[in-house]
Parts: C-alpha cells; structure tokens; sequence
C-alpha cells in the first residue's frame, strides 16, 4: 500500500490551513476558559451580570452569519449583486457587533469592573481578555470580508471560483459559534 499517492490527502491547502487555524483558535479559547474555571474557584471572585450590550451583539453576530451564508449562496448562484449586498451587510453587521462589544465594556466599567489594576478582579478581566481576543478575531474576520467585497466588485467570485467565500464563510461561521459559546459559558459560570 503505497501512502504518498495523491487519494491519501484530498483535501484543498487552503482549506486545510483554515482548519488548522479554527483547531488552534479553539485551543487557545479552550485555555482560557479552562484558566476561568480553576481561578473562579478560589473565593474571591467577583459575581456580576454580563452587560445588556453583550446580549444585543449576540443577536447581531447571529444575524451576520445569516448574511454571510446568504452571500455564499448567492456566488454559488452567479448573483454578483447580491454577493455585495449580503457582504456589505456582513460587513456591517461585524463593525456593529465590535462596536457593541465597546458598548458592553463600558457598561463594565460603568459598574466599577476593570481589566486590571488595583480595584480589578479577575473575574471581570477575564470577561474583558475573552471578549478581546473574540474581537481581535473578529478584526481578521472583517478583513478578510474586505478582501471578499473587493474581489465581488472585480466579478471574480462566482460558482466557478467559490473557495474564498466559501473559506470566509466558514470562518465567519466559526467565529459566530465561537461567540456564542463564550456568551453561553460567561452566562453559566459568572
């Protein structure tokens, strides 16, 4: 049985290295919130509800994987105007969830939970550094729509040339879950 033939890895590069980057973002999310379990336990952590922001850019992040999909499907389709529409949308859709996201840090703050510092605790950083590194994620993930946007002006995705929206979609994808998930874990374990 010979293992270099080209059947025993069929999978695109490409897709393969987004794979491997989802698999690492999820070890380093999985960390952290593994990190929030061991040091909630120690006594002195703070209990407060997550800021009402967090709750309105949950419903915002959802609503731009709808349009993300909605974008795929329409390149599938050779719907060059609505492969705009839909990935401006997206588009928007994540610059509102960041924005809400500094919304919701500044409820935090507003109610005397800081990052760090003398009157911090880590409860409260730990919600910061999770939902920083999210949006750290995010910002890639709109960047990565910016490219998608340009290259839907030039036509140049279609169902002939679907790998980078599909690669983007899946990241997009990914990133709403993996919002979802820390919102999730934040509700039960704060």
């Amino acid at each position: 049985m010979e293992t270099n033939s080209p059947e025993a890895f069929n999978m695109n590069p490409k897709k393969f290295l987004l794979w491997l980057f989802v698999v690492t973002i999820i070890m380093f999310f999985a960390s952290l919130t593994s990190a929030y379990l061991v040091r909630s336990s120690d006594g002195d952590w703070l209990h407060f509800d997550l800021p009402s922001m967090f709750w309105i850019s949950s419903g915002v992040i959802i609503l731009s994987s709808l349009t993300m999909q909605l974008a795929y499907n329409a390149a599938a389709k050779n719907e060059f105007e609505k492969i705009k529409i839909y990935t401006i949308a997206t588009l928007l859709l994540g610059i509102i969830f960041l924005y809400l996201q500094v919304k919701g840090w500044g409820q935090l703050y507003a109610n005397k939970i800081y990052l760090g510092g003398k009157y911090s605790n880590p409860a409260g950083s730990f919600v910061y550094v999770l939902s920083l590194m999210h949006g750290f994620h995010l910002i890639t993930g709109i960047i990565y729509l910016i490219i998608i946007l340009l290259s839907a002006f030039k036509q140049s995705i279609h169902s002939g040339r679907i790998l980078q929206i599909e690669l983007c979609t899946t990241y997009w994808h990914f990133l709403d879950l993996l919002w979802i998930y820390l919102f999730v874990f934040l509700q039960l374990n704060n």
